[in-house]
């Protein structure tokens, strides 16, 4: 049986490191098969750790004293803070001692160590950053939400494999959807970068292109990669967690208006919890960022228990479908 081996910020995010911790006992529970290099203080990891002894022999602590904040300067943080347990747990993929890394941490910090610590596949222009977001019929990966703000058709191009590769080897979509964040569906539509990446996402033959994704039909389900910038990518991402969060608010308010539509809302209340959890970022775990040379998921800084473990599973898929080898394989089908 493979043995995957996954490195664990446990200082990074909002809830370190005690639900960091948590999260990784349970998921040692869950799957046999990984290990987990624990990066942050030993004394203090030791001693959330004591009453684990079920799974402590498949922990291993990377002794780390210092912490990335969430406000640091990203790229100035990674080149200095090298003892900081986000730098430790990726250099650990770099010195191959681990396959992959998880971090609630800063993102910025996660996307510079992502290129500086551990590095770019051989002929991808630039790592994106990838979430998984649920939709009316299915969920979809939106790429870039906010890496690359600035992109070259190339770049575009090379996320809708990226992007494909992933939905097939984790998501277990079999013929991934990949459209194109553009103003309209036509191919003479949009900017200068769209069209061009229009021409290019045409003729590749590594994934299978569907064409322009209006901003309107990226939620109903018929694209199982949407591909933009980091620019676009970021705004529609952020923009569907605002308008979630504000219709849910609005619900509620309306529903507790009068005593007949508090009645409704208390008969409609199983459907209202299956919709929030259709919509908790905590069941697929975090956002991969695709293009480096290991499987690295940034979860979310609010991340709990369970979301930690779900970003583990995550970052163990992410090996089990071998989805960096599977990009690699996939340039060859790119346009020249």
């Amino acid at each position: 049986m493979s043995e995957y081996i996954i490195a664990l910020d446990a200082m990074g995010g909002d809830n370190a490191p005690d639900a960091i911790v948590a999260g990784a006992v349970a998921a040692l529970r869950r799957y046999g098969d990984i290990r987990i290099l624990l990066a942050g203080p030993e004394a203090r990891l030791n001693a959330l750790l004591e009453d684990d002894g079920d799974v402590r022999g498949r922990v291993e602590i990377l002794p780390a004293e210092d912490v990335i904040g969430m406000d640091e300067s990203p790229m100035l943080a990674v080149r200095k803070k090298v003892n900081s347990s986000m730098v430790q747990a990726m250099m650990a993929v770099r010195e191959k001692r681990a396959q992959a890394v998880v971090s609630a941490g800063n993102t910025g910090a996660v996307l510079a160590g992502g290129m500086l610590r551990i590095g770019r596949i051989p002929g991808i222009e630039r790592p994106a950053l990838a979430p998984v977001i649920p939709g009316a019929k299915k969920p979809f990966l939106l790429i870039d939400a906010g890496a690359n703000v600035d992109c070259q058709p190339k770049y575009l191009e090379q996320f809708g494999l990226m992007g494909s590769v992933y939905m097939r080897s984790v998501m277990g979509v079999r013929d991934p959807a990949v459209g194109l964040v553009n103003i309209g569906a036509e191919a003479e539509k949009g900017n200068k970068l769209t069209k061009e990446t229009y021409q290019l996402m045409s003729r590749q033959t590594s994934y299978r292109f569907a064409g322009n994704a209006e901003a309107r039909d990226i939620p109903t389900g018929d694209f199982d990669v949407v591909v933009a910038d980091g620019f676009d990518g970021n705004i529609i991402l952020k923009y569907t967690e605002g308008i979630v969060g504000a219709m849910m608010g609005m619900l509620k308010s309306y529903l507790s208006t009068s005593k007949v539509s508090k009645v409704g809302a208390t008969l409609a209340r199983p459907a209202f919890r299956k919709f929030k959890r259709s919509m908790d970022y905590n069941a697929y775990g975090g956002a991969p960022l695709l293009g480096v040379e290991g499987a690295v998921v940034k979860a979310h800084g609010s991340s709990g228990e369970q979301a930690i473990m779900n970003a583990l599973r995550q970052a163990r898929e992410m090996l089990v479908g071998d989805v960096t080898g599977k990009i690699r394989e996939g340039l060859s089908g790119l346009s020249d």
